[in-house]
């Protein structure tokens, strides 16, 4: 069922000046009582790896850890597709507490659901 205060961010890199938009709107969107959710597809899986986040720094914003970590503090999901982790080759990977693995098909479904979705 269509959720017209449901934003979808999706994060499709691993580029450290890329990370920060998908966080800022999820949290923005959040303290204005929408519906947000941020997938990682891709190479994005990448940054979700302990220690990498730490070392994405940009201007006087946060580290990355830092935003991951209020992200999923304030209850936004964040999900990981299973299909991009066994693309990476990754059988067994230890990522950053709080995210939820999920299968490919449940992008489909959040982008179908949602009010709006963007592609990062």
């Amino acid at each position: 069922m269509k959720d017209e205060n449901a934003i979808l961010y999706v994060q499709t890199t691993d580029d450290p000046m890329r990370q920060y938009s998908p966080l800022v709107l999820a949290q923005t969107a959040k303290a204005m009582n929408l519906n947000p959710t941020v997938y990682y597809l891709g190479m994005g899986l990448k940054v979700l790896k302990p220690g990498v986040a730490e070392e994405m720094k940009a201007g006087s914003f946060p580290t990355v850890a830092e935003m991951l970590r209020k992200t999923i503090d304030m209850g936004i999901p964040v999900l990981v597709c299973e299909a991009s982790k066994q693309m990476l080759g990754w059988e067994s990977v230890e990522l950053i507490d709080g995210v939820k693995i999920v299968g490919a098909a449940t992008l489909n479904d959040l982008a179908l659901d949602a009010g709006a979705t963007m592609w990062f």
